[in-house]
């Protein structure tokens, strides 16, 4: 429902993956394979070699250093640039505003209500139920109009459709409240939570 950028993720967590399962063969094979660490040594010693050809080839004139390492620098700081954007973006999506709507009433004005009324009422509607280990509420803008994300952790043995209909029931009377039917998602979530909750039985 928020706005996390899903398929860029999946591209850079498969880069860094296949990254990484080339690294972890390589030196499998350094390790294992005599004639893969020769041609490394030599490999390595050869990059080495052009590294400081072009760093010896590259200095300021009349001074001592290059202006490789301002170029490096120059690139290290865009990729830092470049990593904290892409942490902006996840999770974007998330609303305080459940309600705004121009008052009909005689006095002009707007009437706004937060997002926190239906976190709170939908919260305290749902903390005392044994049939359930953990509920949390937030409150997403899609296109433009404000949705709500219901996350339950039902208790083991509890039937997920019951409480999915419970659910429903009461985000109608929130929206019977409120004024304004609002979209929902209702994820019903099964983790560790759930599993190492205590099953209890509802009289």
């Amino acid at each position: 429902m928020n706005g996390t950028p899903r398929l860029l993720n999946r591209m850079i967590l498969g880069i860094l993956g296949f990254k990484l399962l080339v690294i972890g063969v390589l030196l499998i094979l350094l390790a294992a394979v005599p004639a893969v660490a020769a041609w490394w040594h030599s490999w390595s010693k050869s990059v080495s070699d052009s590294a400081a050809a072009a760093f010896e080839g590259t200095q300021f004139p009349g001074r001592q250093g290059s202006w490789l390492w301002i170029v490096l620098a120059l690139a290290v700081v865009l990729l830092i640039g470049l990593m904290v954007a892409w942490i902006a973006q996840q999770g974007k999506g998330r609303t305080d505003l459940l309600l705004a709507a121009e008052d009909p009433g005689g006095v002009p004005g707007d009437i706004r209500i937060g997002g926190g009324v239906a976190e709170q009422a939908l919260k305290n509607a749902l903390a005392d139920r044994p049939d359930l280990a953990g509920a949390s509420v937030s409150i997403y803008d899609v296109k433009g109009q404000p949705a709500l994300k219901l996350r339950l952790h039902p208790r083991p043995g509890v039937a997920p459709q019951a409480v999915a209909a419970e659910a429903a029931d009461l985000v109608d009377a929130l929206s019977a409240v409120v004024g304004q039917r609002t979209p929902v998602l209702v994820h019903i979530a099964a983790g560790a939570r759930t599993r190492f909750s205590r099953a209890e039985r509802v009289r």
